[in-house]
């Protein structure tokens, strides 16, 4: 895969799982305040939480396989878990061209 495409999908998931996580967090706060979400983003705020939870354990693995790869664990775990399955790419092929995190 190129390295355009790499930069791309970074980029684009970095956005949406900041607005997933601002939709969850708006979600909680409905939540306890008594208030409701709008009904046309249930399937949003459904998608956004299975996003969430995959990108969660995609940067899990992440954090246990960066020790044993001379990176830091947090911060590759945390990266990971913004940009998604390019970051395990990177974290697993690190001969790949599309290695940007160091």
């Amino acid at each position: 895969m190129n390295k355009q495409l790499f930069s791309l999908i970074k980029i684009t998931s970095i956005i949406l799982i900041t607005c997933a996580l601002c939709l969850e967090i708006w979600y909680i706060y409905l939540q306890l305040n008594d208030g409701s979400i709008p009904s046309n983003l249930y399937s949003a705020l459904w998608l956004a939480s299975i996003a969430l939870i995959s990108h969660f354990i995609e940067g899990l693995i992440a954090a246990f396989k960066a020790e044993s790869c001379d990176k830091n664990p947090i911060t590759y775990g945390i990266y990971t878990f913004f940009v998604g399955f390019v970051g395990l790419w990177e974290l697993f092929n690190p001969t790949s061209e599309s290695s940007s995190y160091k």
